[in-house]
């Protein structure tokens, strides 16, 4: 990938593109496209430094989906997305991609990721859209809008030098992750120009527990095993899936959790609980024929020394906590009731959620910019003339499988194609 542009910033740009994640290369090289002079004013030494370790650094780039399909991905503001997404869908994207000749493949769920599982090809091939269709990289951090009159026209940095435009396009991310530079400045720059910021939550984060077993398992990761989500106050299943999941420390984290937390839009303490089935492929009777089984094949052990072979060694002391039954209990003197017991431990293992992890630790930001106070078919500013947001800086958030990302294609692609 190449670096910056020797450029002074004392060229006067049509537009400059705050922030040079997903949403503002897309938004740059569209912009650039239509012959526009962009500059991207990028605050790291390198572009979209988030999208490295997305989908464990194979990027998840987007949802090979329809649009209403991709809307019923969406919990927070989906309607504001139909304009944006019938203009420039996931399809448009992965062609964008393919021209910059990246080859993509089509996973489980839709799920579409560079063919050679790099993220960095990823970001390789959004730097080349922008830059091979004219626009420029600037090193730098905005911190100020320069407003006049209900309009604004440039941007200044942290080093007090002003950057005059004709529009400025905001893309700056969340809070999620700052190291990569998401540390919020989109929200002030929204902030200085009069708009409303929903305060930022974490969404696709890890869940705390109020278990204190989850640090004695820390570690252990479930590959097969199907969890439901209980809404405890409301009573509804709320969330249900299969894959994996891993205990930590803090509680459990792992790709069914992160799709987990999306769902729990009214987070308290004990709210929610998950119960994890342990043995998803069978079912209630074949699991206790096979309970019966392996308590006949035991009959004289100890109940603690009895389940080695149906679970992970460090999850046995758990369960047989859990089921009720005296870790001494000969199994030949283990109950039908106590048996059927220990079952629906297997198949509803619970976790209490007492909430969830700093939003630091988040995949994505939910809360930003009101959406209500930007247009939706061009994602320009309602109250300042000349200025567009795009990206997770907005209030917009989806479920895992690609879809943020392309939210932030698609806003991104919005704003460079109306802007100026």
């Amino acid at each position: 990938m190449k670096g910056f542009d020797s450029i002074s910033a004392s060229v006067t740009p049509t537009v400059v593109v705050v922030g040079g994640g997903a949403s503002g290369l897309v938004a740059a090289g569209m912009a650039a496209r239509r012959g526009l002079r962009v500059i991207v004013l990028e605050r790291n030494r390198r572009m979209a430094r988030k999208l490295l370790i997305t989908g464990k650094g194979r990027c998840n780039i987007t949802n090979n989906c329809d649009v209403s399909d991709f809307i019923a991905n969406v919990p927070q503001n989906g309607r504001f997305l139909y304009s944006s997404l019938g203009a420039f869908n996931p399809q448009d994207m992965m062609q964008i991609l393919t021209e910059q000749g990246l080859e993509l493949k089509t996973e489980r769920g839709n799920r579409v990721f560079p063919k050679s599982d790099k993220a960095r090809d990823v970001v390789d091939a959004l730097v080349g859209f922008a830059r091979n269709a004219g626009s420029k990289f600037l090193t730098g951090r905005a911190t100020n809008l320069l407003l006049d009159n209900g309009y604004c026209s440039g941007v200044q940095t942290e080093t007090g030098e002003k950057i005059m435009s004709d529009a400025v396009v905001v893309c700056t991310g969340g809070l999620s992750y700052p190291l990569t530079g998401s540390t919020g400045d989109g929200y002030a720059l929204a902030k200085q120009a009069g708009h409303t910021v929903i305060p930022p939550r974490p969404s696709l984060v890890p869940l705390e527990s109020s278990d204190k077993w989850c640090a004695d398992v820390q570690g252990l990761s479930l590959r097969n095993c199907a969890i439901k989500v209980i809404d405890i106050k409301n009573k509804k299943i709320i969330f249900e899936d299969f894959g994996e999941m891993l205990f930590t420390h803090f509680g459990v984290s792992g790709p069914m959790v992160l799709s987990a937390s999306a769902h729990m839009r009214q987070m308290q303490p004990n709210r929610y609980q998950l119960l994890i089935d342990l043995k998803p492929a069978l079912s209630a009777e074949k699991l206790d024929a096979r309970l019966i089984r392996d308590l006949v094949e035991n009959k004289n052990r100890e109940f603690a020394n009895s389940l080695g072979a149906l679970l992970p060694h460090s999850l046995c002391p758990v369960v047989v906590s859990l089921s009720g039954i005296a870790p001494d209990t000969r199994c030949h003197s283990i109950t039908k009731e106590q048996r059927r017991q220990l079952g629906k431990i297997l198949k509803a293992l619970p976790v209490n959620i007492s909430g969830f992890r700093p939003i630091e630790e988040a995949i994505i930001t939910s809360g930003g910019v009101k959406v209500s106070e930007i247009n939706a078919k061009t994602m320009q500013s309602k109250l300042v003339k000349g200025l567009y947001f795009a990206g997770e800086v907005l209030d917009v958030d989806a479920y895992t499988g690609g879809f943020n990302l392309q939210i932030a294609f698609s806003t991104g692609a919005a704003a460079g194609n109306n802007v100026g």
